[in-house]
C-alpha cells in the first residue's frame, strides 16, 4: 500500500522523483539521509519523520500541523552553533516504533499546502550549513528502493513508469503470463524487454546451452565465467533477469508436442525459434486453443562482401490467422529466407522491438493505426511493409 500511495499522492510522488529517500512507515512519512552539521562541526545525516493526513486512505491531504520530527543530533550552522530558529523540542518520543529525538517548528504564514513543500523547508533549512561546508553533500540520492512489502512484481519500485506519469497506462500489463519459445538471440531481447513490464509471470523456454556465440548475439555481457559454468540459456537468463523481476520460470527444455499444453495458461507467446516444423506446430496449436502469438523471423545474407536481408514479426490473433501459412513455410526449406544462421545483435534487438511494440499495441498500450499482422523491416531500404491488416 505504501508505494500506492506514494505513486497516487503527488507531493509524494515529486520527493521521491527528485530523489528524496522517503518511506511510508503506518501512518508518517520518513525521509532519510538529510545532511546536517553536529555541534563538533562534522556533517552528519538524520531522518525527518511527519504523520501523514490521508484523504480516504489512498491519497495525501493537506498537513495537518507543520511540526515535523527529527532522528539525530540538533542540527547546527557551520560554525557549530545550534540552529535556534526551527527549535521546538527536545525530548525523546516513539511512534509505533519510530523513536525520533526531537522536533521542529517552521511556519510559513499560509501553513503548508503539501508534503513536498513541508519536507522541502526543512531539508532546506537543516542541510544549507552541511553543504556550505561540503558541496558533495546532498539529500537528493535517488537510491534505489526495494519492493520489500512485495507490492509490485519487480525487486524495486518501478520510478521510470511514475516520472512519467504512466502507471495507469501501464497497469495494462498486470495479470499477463507471457512465454517466450527460444532464447537464442531475438529471445532474448523479448526477455530485455518484457522483464522491464509488470506481466505476472514470463515463462522462458529453451533446452540449449549458453555457448560462447550466444554471447555475442544477447543483451547484457557474458563473463568468462558465466560462460565455463556451461549453463542452459533458460537458467542463465532467468538468472539475470530474476534482479529485476521476481516471477521469471525457466523451462529448460523445448517446447514439443507431449508438451506443448504448458502453455494452455499463458495469455501471449513469443516464438523465436529457427525451425518452421516448431513454429508451426507450436502456432497451430495455438490458434486452436485461442491464444494469441507472434512469431519472429531474420534473415540475412552475404553479397558482395555486404550483408543483406530482413526482420519479420508476424502476428496471430483470434481476429486474424489465415495468413500464417502464406507467411512461413509448412517445413524447414533452405529457400526460407528467414532461418539462415547469421545473426547479429542489432538486428535482434530490432527484431525483438518490432514484436514487443506490437504486443504492447494489442494490450493498449501503444495506439495501433494499422493493425498490420505481418511486418517486414529490410536492411538495405531501410522500409518497412506492413500486410494482413484485421
Amino acid at each position: 500500500m505504501s508505494q500506492q500511495l506514494i505513486n497516487h499522492s503527488q507531493d509524494l510522488k515529486r520527493l521521491r522523483d527528485e530523489g528524496y529517500e522517503i518511506e511510508v512507515r503506518g501512518g508518517h512519512l520518513l525521509v532519510h539521509h538529510i545532511p546536517y552539521v553536529r555541534s563538533d562541526k562534522t556533517i552528519q545525516y538524520g531522518i525527518l519523520v511527519s504523520t501523514l493526513t490521508l484523504k480516504n486512505g489512498a491519497t495525501t491531504a493537506t498537513p495537518d500541523n507543520h511540526v515535523i520530527y527529527f532522528i539525530g543530533d540538533n542540527p547546527c550552522n557551520d560554525d557549530g552553533t545550534i540552529i535556534t530558529a526551527i527549535q521546538h523540542d527536545n525530548s525523546a518520543k516513539n511512534f509505533g516504533g519510530i523513536a525520533i529525538n526531537r522536533s521542529f517548528s517552521n511556519k510559513p504564514q499560509q501553513g503548508y499546502p503539501n508534503y513536498y513543500e513541508k519536507v522541502k523547508r526543512y531539508a532546506d533549512i537543516i542541510s544549507a550549513p552541511a553543504k556550505y561546508l561540503d558541496s558533495t553533500v546532498t539529500e537528493k540520492t535517488f537510491k534505489v528502493i526495494p519492493d520489500n512489502a512485495n507490492e509490485t512484481v519487480f525487486q524495486y519500485i518501478d520510478t521510470n513508469s511514475s516520472r512519467a506519469n504512466i502507471d495507469l497506462i501501464n497497469s495494462k500489463f498486470n495479470g499477463q503470463k507471457i512465454a517466450i519459445i527460444g532464447l537464442g538471440g531475438t529471445g532474448a531481447y523479448v526477455l530485455d524487454l518484457i522483464a522491464k513490464t509488470p506481466v505476472s509471470e514470463i515463462h522462458i523456454f529453451d533446452g540449449d546451452d549458453f555457448d560462447q556465440h550466444n554471447a555475442f548475439r544477447s543483451p547484457g555481457a557474458a563473463s568468462i565465467d558465466d560462460l565455463n559454468k556451461n549453463q542452459r540459456k533458460a537458467e542463465y537468463l532467468s538468472g539475470i533477469y530474476a534482479n529485476m523481476h521476481k516471477h521469471i520460470i525457466p523451462h529448460s527444455y523445448y517446447v514439443l508436442k507431449d508438451n506443448i499444453q504448458e502453455l494452455d495458461q499463458m495469455s501471449f507467446v513469443f516464438i523465436c525459434v529457427d525451425k518452421n516444423s516448431v513454429r508451426n506446430m507450436i502456432v497451430k496449436y495455438l490458434i486452436r486453443i485461442g491464444i494469441p502469438c507472434i512469431d519472429v523471423g531474420l534473415g540475412v545474407e552475404t553479397v558482395d562482401d555486404k550483408l543483406r536481408g530482413a526482420t519479420r514479426v508476424t502476428t496471430v490473433t483470434k481476429a486474424k490467422n489465415d495468413h500464417f501459412s502464406t507467411r512461413v513455410f509448412a517445413e524447414d526449406s533452405e529457400n526460407n529466407d528467414y532461418v539462415t544462421n547469421i545473426q547479429i545483435a542489432e538486428l535482434n534487438s530490432l527484431n525483438a522491438c518490432f514484436a514487443v511494440i506490437k504486443w504492447k499495441k494489442l494490450s493498449g498500450f501503444y495506439v495501433d493505426q494499422e493493425s498490420e499482422h505481418n511486418s517486414i523491416f529490410t536492411i538495405g531500404t531501410s522500409k518497412i511493409i506492413n500486410d494482413d491488416a484485421t
